[in-house]
């Protein structure tokens, strides 16, 4: 696995801190991007990442530092890859901030493995909400069921009042507060209220995108400011440094330009927005130019060579994706023509000739390719995938509510990393490709440059 950009060399040092919490749905994306916000307030550069292959946290944490989130995950990136990304990002940042996945020991590997590999003292954030005494208890089996798990303390959520967070400070056992000089306890590092002022909204998928929600930076403000009362929120730059790690340089890696001289034209809008920013870095690392539009505002398709059709939110936009006849009409030439596409998940779906969404109403699609999509009430598929390629195995992941039937026989299946996974169908007809698979391309750039070359390439 490569990294697209030089790496630097030497080791770098940056506090750092991974924010973790015993499962899904606890607080820790409304934690860190609180963290980011505050710094980023205060002048300081902070870059956060997210463990795991989430598209939607990482909008908020991109808003709330105003610098790229990319996905940090062992599996889908490799360790080479986490060691570049986070090597960079100390070398230009004064925080480093890490919001885990799940529950942190949940997954192969899980928050907790990155934790340990690279040294990223772990945030506990506990939803208090209806618990006093088994608080402390949850707080002793994160930090000691695994040894030597680095630790930097925990953090209440959904508190109900300043007594309710004395009751749960009390029950932070002894052995797991750990005072150290200055007076801050590594076990308990504060409490944040109950308050849906800053709650961040939720919908099928996950979180609600940032950028459709015109108070998001004031949620983030307010979440900043709530956090700025507790004793993480009150320590200064010199406090941080407890947690400063040394992030070993990666070795040199490089990326053949299979694609220079060719431009990607890549959707980008509200449907389609579940985009890496580390793809975008790969396909300009093969020599790409890559320009966007947005087939929800009909804009027409840019004079490009090959075509990407990222997943997002095409059930939330089906009537007008169906009127969006000049962009229809361009991607339509643009297969005529036999030049390639990629559709990925929500940007595979309106390929198809009909889309019907929950409340059972079918909207007619873009006909390019044939078959019909139709919308879930329950989670169709979850998990990490392979795709063993002509140029080389890409990993990735599916992730979605949607089921397509098709004529169409698949080209390739890709292979579930997980027992409790299935495979998914790649789909092909002419120059397009499209599945239900979300490829991380800088896990195989050469095998991502295939995607938007002619076959005979």
């Amino acid at each position: 696995m490569t990294h697209p950009a030089a790496p630097l060399r030497g080791a770098q040092a940056c506090p750092a801190l991974m924010v973790v919490a015993p499962a899904s749905g606890q607080g820790k994306t409304s934690v860190t991007a609180a963290l980011a916000r505050l710094h980023t307030r205060q002048g300081r550069r902070v870059r956060v990442f997210k463990c795991g292959p989430d598209f939607l946290d990482p909008h908020w944490h991109a808003l709330a530092s105003g610098r790229p989130v990319h996905n940090l995950d062992l599996w889908l990136n490799g360790e080479d890859d986490v060691r570049a990304r986070l090597h960079t990002a100390a070398a230009d940042s004064d925080l480093i901030l890490i919001e885990g996945v799940m529950g942190l020991f949940d997954g192969e590997p899980s928050a907790a493995d990155l934790a340990q590999r690279f040294g990223l003292p772990v945030l506990a954030v506990i939803d208090a909400s209806g618990m006093a005494g088994t608080f402390g208890a949850l707080v002793h089996g994160l930090r000691h069921y695994r040894a030597g798990l680095p630790w930097a303390g925990v953090l209440a959520n959904r508190v109900a009042s300043e007594g309710h967070a004395r009751m749960l400070c009390r029950s932070v056992r002894a052995d797991d507060l750990g005072a150290e000089p200055g007076g801050l306890d590594a076990g308990w590092l504060g409490a944040l209220p109950r308050d849906t002022a800053f709650a961040l909204p939720e919908r099928h998928l996950g979180l609600t995108l940032a950028a459709e929600l015109p108070d998001a930076m004031a949620r983030l403000d307010a979440l900043a400011d709530a956090l700025a009362r507790t004793p993480l929120g009150q320590l200064d730059a010199a406090g941080w440094q407890r947690w400063a790690v040394r992030f070993e340089a990666p070795e040199p890696a490089s990326t053949p330009a299979l694609l220079q001289g060719r431009t990607v034209a890549v959707a980008r809008d509200a449907a389609f927005c579940f985009i890496y920013p580390a793809n975008l870095d790969t396909l300009r690392a093969l020599g790409a130019d890559v320009v966007f539009f947005s087939p929800l505002a009909d804009e027409p398709l840019p004079p490009c060579d090959a075509l990407w059709l990222p997943g997002g939110y095409p059930e939330l936009h089906a009537a007008a994706l169906a009127c969006a006849g000049t962009s229809r009409a361009g991607i339509a030439a643009h297969v005529a023509a036999g030049r390639p596409v990629w559709a990925e998940c929500g940007g595979m779906m309106p390929l198809f000739e009909g889309l019907t969404l929950a409340g059972g109403e079918r909207q007619p699609m873009w006909g390019l390719l044939p078959g019909e999509v139709r919308m879930q009430p329950r989670l169709a598929a979850l998990g990490p995938q392979r795709w063993a390629t002509p140029r080389g195995d890409l990993r990735g992941h599916t992730f979605h509510y949607s089921l397509t039937e098709s004529p169409l026989a698949p080209v390739a299946q890709t292979e579930a990393a997980s027992a409790y996974g299935r495979p998914e169908a790649v789909y092909g007809q002419g120059p397009v490709r499209a599945s239900y698979f979300h490829a991380w391309f800088a896990s195989h750039p050469v095998a991502s440059a295939g995607l938007f070359l002619p076959e005979a390439a």
